[in-house]
């Protein structure tokens, strides 16, 4: 199950930003594209005005199908709940921090992520995915050129992540929508193939997000998330998103009834005479 909950944030959060958009003269650069795109998700200023979202879906895996809650707030926070088995477990990233809980296997304590994890993490809570500012997020972009994925023409963007891995971004020509995202990531030491599919797009707060991701690759072979609900600059505190304490077991309280009442400790048999 753990593997499971890992997979469904690995291919989340850079597309939830990457928006619909209308035909325009073909781009030669990177940062022709991601001008584009940026224009085709409603433009720099709506897309700045949204600081908070909450998706709330379902998720089908490995033949289950999950609840499933995501929310982001700026400019570098997550957090992701599934609910099994009556339980709920809790990924999530405060801005530096990335930590878990996870009841259904059997850690209902929170603990702190390891370093893969974290920084899988890190690229979720990036707002508006890799794309819009790279070169102050440490990224670097380059257009690889024309390319076709399932059927559409696109343009194909290579994206190497300052926190490692690298990804292609499929945007499609006419929309500058993403159709697609590649990728390769290290999970549990072990280095995975994935593939993004975002569709069913929708309008939120002025801009097209997607209601439906695809994913294959990765530890568990792929999923399928739905979201029947989302909204755009919900109240979220930061509190929601930071790690809680670790509650310590009090110790059991040392009985003083004997005392009290002027009981005296039995000798032992041979002090007794």
């Amino acid at each position: 199950m753990s593997k499971l909950f890992a997979s469904t944030l690995v291919f989340v959060g850079p597309i939830l930003l990457q928006l619909a958009g209308v035909h325009a003269e073909e781009p030669k650069t990177a940062d022709e594209v991601i001008a584009k795109s940026i224009e085709a998700m409603g433009g720099r200023k709506n897309i700045d005005a949204i600081k908070t979202m909450r998706m709330t879906g379902k998720t089908l895996q490995g033949g289950m199908e999950i609840p499933i809650v995501i929310e982001n707030k700026r400019p570098n926070k997550i957090r992701t709940e599934i609910t099994f088995q009556g339980m709920t477990g809790v990924q999530a990233f405060d801005g530096k921090t990335g930590w878990f809980v996870m009841p259904f296997m059997g850690r209902p304590d929170p603990e702190k992520m390891p370093t893969e994890l974290a920084k899988v993490m890190e690229d979720q809570a990036d707002f508006e995915g890799p794309l819009v500012d790279y070169e102050k997020k440490g990224h670097k972009v380059e257009f690889i050129g024309k390319d076709e994925e399932d059927g559409s023409e696109s343009y194909k963007l290579k994206i190497t992540k300052k926190t490692g891995g690298t990804e292609y971004h499929f945007l499609d020509v006419d929309a500058f929508l993403t159709i697609k995202i590649k990728g390769k990531r290290t999970i549990q030491g072990t280095e995975v193939e994935y593939e993004v599919s975002p569709g069913n797009y929708k309008k939120v707060g002025g801009l097209m997000v997607p209601h439906a991701i695809n994913t294959s690759g990765g530890p568990t072979g792929g999923a399928t998330i739905t979201f029947e609900k989302v909204e755009a600059n919900v109240e979220l505190s930061d509190d929601r998103f930071a790690m809680p304490e670790v509650k310590k077991p009090e110790p059991a309280p040392v009985s003083t009834e004997g005392a009290a009442k002027g009981e005296k400790k039995a000798k032992p048999e041979s002090e007794k005479k």
